[in-house]
């Protein structure tokens, strides 16, 4: 009987322990924990399963899309972990975070990535509106780039110590002066100083500031260090005010009457947008040059939005800003004027002294068409069309393209450019395919040293074919760059077959920035990265340090 008994007892614990946690309609499940997102040097690691938990938990996160084989990536990589410890450092709200956009396809999907490395900003948890990222890509920049959209963009200053503190505090200061700071005109205000980060911003409401500055009606001041001190830009009372116009206004006036050409100055100078662009070549070590530069700074003034006053040192690292403009450092000093927009130079008539009227009086005469522009071109070699492959230079190239008893098929090339020098072998072998077709032309122009009339080259490689025939008619070639696809066009007569599929390979368009172009492996059932097939080419790629590559803005396409 105590055997049954116990039996009986063990048997009421086991079930009273099985029932334990249920409920009416069975066991209750425990909640699942929330997985704890990795980090990787401050980053998160961010997946399909985790970035709702991310965005729940930080209310503002900046997220890289990056493949591992893309090359632009891995430069941005150390940048990324700079600025993820900048903002760690200062206990900042803002987290940055990745994801790996071939391991991760439905996100790269989600959030329509096209290309690599791309950067969206999430704010309070918003999955389906990110902003796109478009500030600098390195630390400082991302930093601050942050800041300004964490915090205030601009500082409210209450009294003159704090207003000239601040003015103190940088070169260039920014601050708005507004009557009501409810008004829509100041969030337009705030909205540009949030992307203006080479510049710092402050506003006010406060009368006695107002009297302070000797500002009557709103009104947005530039302060700064240099030339008149200050800009006022007052806010139109019926149209408001245009971020617009004001973002070309401080631009315009938070440069120097006169800057230096240098690998920090010149992403401000091409940036400015004014087309015009007078430069003084110098040699700094000498003090007949150095005396110079005051005349060609006092040409400036009047020019001031019009034409941007840049100052070459040729005994600096400029050599390809020389090459560029056709000049030898011992042709120094020298004056050269180009509009950015059509790359069209100008040269003074005669050797007379760069005084400031002189300066001035070349100025007027190109900006009212008194001034022809000029060419760039190599001689011609006296071997030019001895091989199979002829060498066209500017003095020789309206003579053999547009010769109308011959088919002209012509590669612009740069020296420098990687992809022109993976086609080369097939443009030689193409050349001596056809050498004894005497209708049909294969050449080669460097169109770094050469310049033509007929039309600018924007982007290296560029193929165009010039029919025989009257009309000067030209037909750019866009295919697959090969032997065989380019035979096929020669034989069609500047055309592929209906039946032939084309793969667009331009080349890049003028104001992409020169950069490797890193291609990877193809991920079975994943976007692939398609290399961008071609160089930009412009001033600033001349004018910026001397190009060891040449692909795309730092992006790699899916």
């Amino acid at each position: 009987m105590d055997g049954q008994l116990l039996l009986v007892l063990l048997l009421l614990l086991l079930g009273a322990s099985g029932l334990r946690g249920q409920g009416p309609g069975g066991p209750e499940e425990e909640p699942p924990e929330e997985e704890e997102v990795p980090e990787e040097d401050g980053i998160l690691v961010l997946n399909q399963h985790n970035l709702g938990l991310a965005l729940r938990a930080h209310r503002t996160l900046l997220v890289q899309f990056y493949a591992p084989w893309c090359g632009h990536c891995k430069a941005l990589a150390p940048e990324y972990s700079k600025a993820a410890a900048l903002l760690a450092a200062e206990s900042a709200e803002a987290r940055l975070a990745k994801v790996d956009g071939p391991a991760e396809a439905e996100l790269t999907k989600e959030f329509a990535v096209t290309e690599y490395p791309t950067l969206k900003f999430f704010r309070d948890g918003n999955r389906t509106h990110p902003e796109e990222y478009t500030g600098p890509k390195e630390a400082d920049g991302m930093a601050e780039w942050l800041r300004r959209r964490v915090g205030p963009s601009a500082m409210q200053l209450a009294d003159a110590e704090g207003a000239q503190a601040l003015i103190d505090s940088r070169d260039v200061v920014v601050i708005g002066f507004f009557r009501d700071l409810q008004d829509e005109d100041v969030a337009t205000f705030l909205a540009l100083a949030q992307d203006a980060l080479d510049m710092t911003f402050g506003l006010t409401d406060q009368p006695k500031l107002f009297e302070k500055f000797r500002v009557t009606k709103d009104t947005v001041v530039l302060f700064k260090k240099f030339d008149e001190g200050r800009a006022d830009f007052p806010v139109d009372e019926e149209l408001g005010l245009d971020q617009g116009d004001l973002s070309r206004f401080l631009l315009t006036h938070s440069m120097h009457l006169v800057t230096e050409f240098n690998s920090q100055t010149s992403p401000k100078i091409f940036s400015a947008r004014i087309l015009n662009h007078l430069l003084l070549f110098v040699n700094q070590t000498l003090a007949e040059h150095r005396e110079l530069l005051e005349g060609f700074g006092e040409a400036a003034p009047p020019f001031r939005g019009q034409v941007l006053f840049v100052v070459v040192d040729v005994g600096a690292s400029n050599a390809h800003v020389l090459q560029y403009f056709g000049l030898k450092a011992e042709e120094a000093p020298a004056l050269r004027f180009i509009n950015m927009e059509t790359t069209k130079k100008y040269a003074p008539a005669g050797g007379g002294p760069l005084t400031a009227a002189a300066v001035a009086t070349f100025c007027h005469a190109v900006l009212s068409g008194q001034v022809k522009p000029y060419l760039l071109s190599q001689d011609v070699p006296p071997d030019w069309d001895r091989r199979p492959v002829k060498t066209l230079v500017g003095q020789n190239f309206e003579q053999v393209a547009f010769d109308e008893t011959k088919n002209v098929f012509v590669k612009f090339y740069a020296p420098w450019c990687t992809h022109c020098k993976a086609m080369a072998a097939a443009w030689e072998a193409l050349a001596e395919k056809y050498k004894d077709h005497e209708d049909i032309v294969i050449a080669e122009l460097d169109a770094t040293a050469n310049e033509l009339e007929a039309f600018p080259v924007h982007g290296f490689p560029t193929l165009k074919y010039f029919p025989a025939g009257p009309g000067r008619k030209v037909i750019e070639y866009k295919s697959t760059r090969d032997v065989e696809t380019f035979s096929k066009f020669l034989d069609n007569g500047g055309e592929l077959p209906a039946e032939e599929p084309t793969e667009p390979m331009a080349p890049f368009p003028v104001g992409a920035r020169p950069k490797v172009a890193v291609s990877g492996p193809v991920a079975l059932g994943l976007p692939v990265a398609r290399v961008k097939q071609g160089c930009s080419f412009q001033l600033v790629l001349c004018l910026q340090d001397t190009p060891a590559n040449d692909s795309a803005e730092p992006k790699e396409e899916l």
